[in-house]
């Protein structure tokens, strides 16, 4: 019998429910986790999500659903780091489509979990999860609640896991804090955090590395791509609700529920009437770019680099790899090299 993780966003959220799971249980098999292949405009044309149809040498997992192996390539121009994830996790990884929409997403879901034998965990790194539809730094809250939908619809008993209140520059910690009373929260251990270690070497996932640093011990401010986020002794908390209860603050997993959407493109024209943000549109930058863009400019000097990281975050103690690539005119896979060239240990760059 074992547990389906579902990440409730894609992107790089397997990696943060990997931490999850290893936090969660201790189980010695590599955690089943589901995940939609929601990928940045920088890494797939389309940013997704990703169905069947785009991958090639795909494997069969629990419940007969696509499973991604180091084999696994998407067909061009599509673009997915779960290939790289699958290599470097020690995790089980499914690929939830949702292209048919919220009931056969359910079903997927339902069939996944029913053939492991155990119950659903969503996990979501930083707490969008939990929106309201109406904070100001809102940027991605369609996939959450969809997958927030589609799990209360599978009938299986499912716990909803925040980790890392605020990392992701959506909601604040305070408010989701407030959202969060009565809970008593897991800390990660540091071998938990270290089992994706492998994959945040790489990587260009934020808020999974801002809370995997936090667990490690990291505390300050960190200039991230969108936002500056605030390391705190909240950050390397894991947090966990009841499915009902997450439903209940997210307006669009509750509509998702009255109406039923036929289609994905109809889910998300309902996200956008309810939050103003369109589900399948690529993610805005929050915050002007000043930067220039990535692959343009060649590894500078040690020191160079280090000056214009420091300038470029402003006071930060802190930088994402994925910040500092981007603010020497670097593109993401440019991440190891630039680890390797700043000495860089950790899932973020110290500059104080």
């Amino acid at each position: 019998m074992s547990d389906l993780y579902v990440a409730a966003g894609g992107g790089g959220d397997p990696i943060g429910t990997l931490i999850a799971a290893r936090t969660v249980s201790e189980a010695p098999d590599p955690p089943l986790i589901a995940t939609y292949a929601w990928e940045r405009p920088e890494i797939s044309d389309p940013p997704g999500p990703l169905g069947e149809h785009h991958f090639t040498r795909l494997a069969r997992g629990a419940g007969g659903a696509p499973a991604f192996t180091p084999d696994t390539r998407a067909r061009p121009p599509a673009g997915s780091t779960l290939p790289g994830l699958a290599a470097d996790l020690p995790a089980r990884l499914l690929l939830l489509d949702p292209s048919q929409g919220l009931t056969a997403l359910a079903a997927q879901i339902s069939a996944m979990a029913r053939s492991a034998g155990g119950r659903i965990h969503v996990v979501d790194i930083g707490g969008d999860i939990l929106t309201h539809g109406d904070e100001p730094g809102l940027c991605s809250p369609f996939g959450d609640a969809l997958t927030l939908a589609a799990c209360h619809l599978t009938g299986i008993p499912t716990t909803v896991h925040v980790a890392g209140p605020g990392l992701d520059g959506e909601i604040d910690e305070p408010t989701l804090l407030a959202r969060l009373p009565g809970y008593h929260p897991l800390t990660p251990g540091t071998a938990a955090a270290s089992a994706a270690a492998r994959a945040l070497a790489w990587h260009p996932s934020e808020a999974s590395a801002l809370w995997a640093a936090a667990v490690h011990g990291a505390r300050g401010s960190v200039r991230a791509v969108n936002h500056t986020a605030e390391l705190t002794e909240v950050s390397p908390k894991l947090f966990h609700l009841p499915l009902h209860e997450a439903v209940g603050h997210n307006p669009v997993a509750r509509v998702l529920l009255d109406e039923r959407p036929e289609t994905l493109e109809d889910a998300a024209d309902l996200s956008h009437r309810l939050t103003g943000i369109h589900g399948l549109a690529p993610e805005h930058a929050r915050t002007p770019r000043q930067d220039p863009p990535p692959g343009t400019a060649a590894f500078p000097d040690r020191d160079v680099a280090m000056k214009a990281l420091r300038e470029a975050a402003s006071g930060a103690d802190h930088v994402t790899l994925r910040y500092a690539a981007r603010s020497l005119g670097l593109a993401w896979t440019d991440i190891p090299a630039l680890r390797k060239l700043l000495g860089s240990a950790t899932p973020l760059l110290r500059l104080t």
